[in-house]
């Protein structure tokens, strides 16, 4: 019996589509946890623990947060940081780098940024409060949609997962400039001058070439205090350090830095950071939910923004920009095969969690919960993303 089990957990963690049942067990967890009472209770308090407070000075020095924000400017940081690795890495020498193949993706992810922010204004203009939340439905979940679709098998071309993978990456640089420039309250000086500084100090590493990870990860690990801060979102310094991280060096060109921290942290992020991240964020408590709160206009914006707004942001923009010849679509996938891409887009999850953090901040006076319109439309929009790849994919198999 140990033996079975031990193979099982092994061959689980194999999979592609491990990662995203991760997240997805996570999140059913913590739905599970702020409904059963007590358990709601014990839920609340461990999100609200400050495990570092007992340390001489962590107060005096602004490092005394709770376990809930080490989670999100924490380890949400390390995430960020290996989104950062794979978007340098793909454009210098993966699939970003080929300029006709990214054509496709960018205009696919700015038509699913684009249409799904229009699709939540028009149910929320005037309301300022509800508007801060225009940006959430903007978001794609690349492990949740990349487990879907790994779901289908062999039977989804190559071409496709490159689609979707680097559609995703654009996404997610489009999320970290949304996050910087317009969920940043408070700008403070003096922490913003150290994080500049810090900036110097890496690329003065870079140009010298040095390939030992160490002196990158301590500035890194000074510029993520300053950045948490200064008023901009800590997990921004993530990204900023990525960026600074050598893939090779000239005096030693087998010696990657950035390839060795990418493969170091994929596992690291993509079965604890992210699905802990899931487990904090998703504990919806749905005592009092009824129709009136789910057809709010918050939730109902972001679950009609990811389900409607993708689809057309990301096809539309797809499949106009075909017909006019601006772009060719890959040999091996058609027209279904892009539609049933722009729908597992809708799967917000985890970037959507985040943002819809940022925007609601200490929400115990919300008439509404984003995370609402955040698991349902995600729930659909993946749902409808795989039944089409089914039927596509199973169309194409009995072609050949």
């Amino acid at each position: 019996m140990k033996e079975k089990a031990t193979t099982f957990i092994t061959d689980f963690f194999k999979m592609e589509a491990a990662g995203g049942i991760l997240l997805m067990l996570t999140a059913v967890l913590a739905v599970i946890c702020a409904n059963i009472p007590g358990l709601s209770n014990l839920y609340e308090a461990l999100l609200h623990l400050y495990p570092f407070s007992w340390i001489p000075g962590i107060k005096a020095v602004g490092l005394d947060l709770s376990l809930h924000h080490l989670i999100n400017d924490g380890l949400m940081a390390i995430f960020f940081f290996l989104v950062g690795l794979e978007l340098k890495r793909e454009m210098l020498e993966g699939e970003l780098s080929d300029r006709r193949k990214i054509m496709l993706p960018v205009i696919g992810a700015v038509g699913g940024m684009l249409i799904p922010a229009l699709v939540y204004t028009a149910l929320n203009f005037g309301d300022a409060t509800a508007m801060r939340g225009w940006a959430i439905p903007t978001a794609t979940d690349i492990a949740f949609a990349l487990g879907v679709l790994t779901l289908l098998g062999s039977g989804v071309p190559n071409s496709l997962k490159v689609f979707l993978t680097s559609l995703a990456i654009f996404d997610d640089i489009g999320a970290v400039l949304i996050i910087a420039f317009f969920y940043t309250s408070k700008i403070f000086a003096v922490p913003l001058a150290v994080v500049a500084a810090c900036v110097v100090v890496l690329a003065v590493l870079n140009r010298m070439q040095v390939v030992s990870k160490i002196p990158y990860l301590l500035v890194g690990a000074v510029m993520w205090f300053a950045t948490l801060k200064s008023g901009v979102h800590a997990t921004i310094a993530g990204v900023l350090l990525a960026m600074f991280i050598p893939l090779s060096s000239a005096k030693n060109p087998t010696v990657s830095p950035l390839k060795s921290l990418e493969h170091s942290l994929h596992s690291l992020v993509a079965y604890y950071i992210l699905p802990i991240f899931a487990f904090a964020n998703s504990g919806l408590n749905l005592k009092g939910v009824g129709m009136e709160q789910v057809l709010h206009s918050v939730p109902l914006g972001i679950a009609l923004g990811l389900i409607l707004g993708k689809q057309i942001g990301i096809f539309g923009l797809c499949f106009l920009s075909l017909k006019l010849k601006i772009v060719r679509l890959p040999k091996d996938i058609n027209l279904g095969h892009i539609y049933g891409a722009s729908l597992l887009c809708g799967i917000g999850f985890t970037m959507s969690l985040f943002i819809g953090g940022l925007a609601f901040q200490g929400g115990a006076e919300k008439l509404f919960d984003e995370r609402i319109g955040i698991i349902l439309g995600s729930l659909i929009s993946g749902g409808a993303g795989y039944a089409v790849l089914r039927m596509v994919t199973g169309r194409a198999a009995s072609v050949k």
